[in-house]
């Protein structure tokens, strides 16, 4: 079946005069002439059968059909160049893993752990770019995904087989500093200090201290972000105390920026998983990059299942 694709040329002529609204600055770009870039436009017009430029006093503009148009071709030229560039670069027997992450933990646990991925496994190369909920794999173009989450969440996203690597376990924590004075914490000594808050878990600290046997009434709550970076570097400079999953705080707890204030974890039901797609047969590079992480992940990683019964 002949698809109804315009040529590609035409649609990098498009996309660099629609960027610049400039048909000149576009010829520039792409090292043609102005009057390619304009023969070039005219063929996709006519092949769309409507206008994507109009002129004005000052040059073009674009129609509101060319704006829609150039928002959806940009992006699918820049996916098409970033595959291209892929195949160009990878070793001839490897692949690229296209991952889909939870910053945090991609930045905090993943990033430290890749030199020795490259050391083990030197023709996979692992492209990685944030995510933080389900998606359809089918439209995405992503391989597999590093998810944070619960179980029940994960039935919530079909079409999926999911590895746990490890559960969550969350401790407090706190500068030096601040803890300096008293050798040993109890989980209610910590209410005498803020109790530093994430935005997106409002009921991590009363959770804490239920599953601790300690009543939290009154909390004397201090300051809220948004971000887990700000949370942990309010904790570091002395603003209070934070509640943190240790394998996400390595470095300050290493470096002696953190301490674990009252060494009590709480281990809940929300833990890391890799997702990949259910249908089709499994790449071996993303194969290799699972075992790898169930490798890297202790002895609480499991065995892949689907998401969804």
């Amino acid at each position: 079946m002949r698809r109804k694709i315009p040529s590609i040329q035409s649609l990098c002529c498009f996309e660099a005069a629609a960027r610049h609204e400039s048909y000149t600055r576009a010829a520039q770009e792409l090292a043609l002439t102005q009057g390619a870039v304009s023969r070039q436009i005219a063929a996709l017009e006519e092949f769309l059968g409507v206008p994507l430029f109009k002129r004005t006093r000052h040059g073009v503009a674009l129609t509101p059909t060319g704006v829609a148009y150039a928002r959806q071709i940009a992006g699918r030229l820049n996916g098409l160049e970033r595959d291209t560039i892929d195949v160009m670069s990878a070793p001839a027997s490897g692949g690229a893993i296209q991952l889909a992450a939870v910053p945090t933990f991609a930045t905090r646990w993943l990033l430290p752990r890749l030199a020795d991925l490259a050391l083990l496994h030197p023709e996979i190369t692992v492209h990685i770019e944030t995510q933080t909920r389900p998606f359809m794999f089918s439209d995405s173009g992503f391989d597999a995904a590093l998810y944070a989450g619960t179980a029940e969440q994960l039935a919530n996203w079909p079409g999926t087989r999911a590895t746990l690597l490890m559960q969550e376990e969350v401790v407090p924590v706190a500068s030096p500093r601040l803890l300096a004075g008293r050798g040993r914490w109890q989980p209610r000594d910590l209410l005498r200090l803020p109790l530093l808050q994430q935005s997106t878990r409002p009921d991590a600290w009363r959770q804490w201290f239920e599953a601790m046997g300690a009543s939290a009434d009154p909390i004397r709550y201090g300051p809220r972000y948004e971000l887990f970076s700000m949370l942990t570097m309010a904790a570091s400079c002395g603003l209070g105390v934070a509640l943190a999953p240790r394998m996400l705080i390595e470095p300050e707890l290493a470096r002696g920026e953190l301490r674990i204030a009252c060494d009590r974890p709480l281990r809940g039901a929300r833990g890391y998983y890799l997702v990949t797609p259910e249908s089709g047969e499994e790449r071996q590079d993303i194969v290799d990059f699972r075992d790898w992480l169930l490798a890297r992940s202790g002895p609480q990683a499991s065995a892949s299942r689907p998401a969804r019964e």
